[in-house]
């Protein structure tokens, strides 16, 4: 489903902040993504969204070149990727069952086909009571149970998540990524970038681990 051969990765004339990166990630994997702060696992996240081009080296995903995707494709192909970003991008003019519906209202769905699957979700991740009130509204940890039920509810084919465990209690952090393996279950290839090893120690899965810009891949 995706794969990366030598790739590096430099932000303008500096040093090349990843290198030399190789793997590939099979359909309906899961793998953790871990190192120390600054290790570049945003930039890889980047990468895997197509949010940025790498600086050398070759991304596939879903068997096309990233680099031969015209600006006409990437909608589509971002269409079936969910991300959790670490500032959560919610829009504040729009409540937290609006925002979470989105990817569904922008794939033309009628609200009469989603609405109960927002609401069982938005209760699932603790924000039932929460589903009418604007973002400004929530605290820290409540914005980031948003931004993850609005990744999850279009059940993606790849789902990144860039530290979404950072902002909530250890009880909800296995709760959150309970609902991360069971989407895993049902298909959804999981890419979970986060510092937290005694979270990541509780799972027997797939790590890759970046320092200074390289990865090492223990399975």
């Amino acid at each position: 489903m995706i794969r990366f051969e030598n790739v590096g990765l430099r932000y303008g004339m500096g040093p090349e902040v990843l290198r030399d990166i190789s793997f590939q990630i099979a359909p309906r994997s899961f793998q953790f993504l871990t190192g120390p702060s600054g290790a570049g696992k945003t930039s890889l996240l980047r990468l895997l969204f197509l949010s940025m081009r790498p600086s050398r080296g070759l991304i596939s995903i879903f068997d096309k070149d990233a680099a031969k995707v015209s600006n006409d494709e990437l909608p589509e192909i971002r269409r079936r990727i969910g991300i959790v970003f670490q500032d959560f991008r919610l829009l504040d003019h729009m409540t937290t069952y609006e925002n979470v519906a989105l990817p569904l209202r922008v794939q033309g769905m009628d609200e009469a086909r989603y609405r109960s699957d927002v609401v069982e979700l938005l209760d699932w991740v603790g924000l039932g009571e929460r589903m009418h009130v604007l973002p400004p509204v929530l605290s820290g940890g409540e914005k980031q149970r948003a931004a993850i039920a609005r990744a999850l509810i279009s059940r993606p084919d790849i789902l990144l998540a860039d530290e979404p465990t950072g902002n909530v209690d250890p009880p909800l952090a296995r709760r959150l990524l309970r609902l991360f393996i069971e989407l895993n279950k049902l298909g959804t290839t999981v890419v979970i970038a986060t510092h937290d090893l005694n979270l990541i120690d509780q799972f027997d899965t797939r790590r890759f681990v970046l320092k200074d810009g390289r990865l090492q891949i223990y399975d």
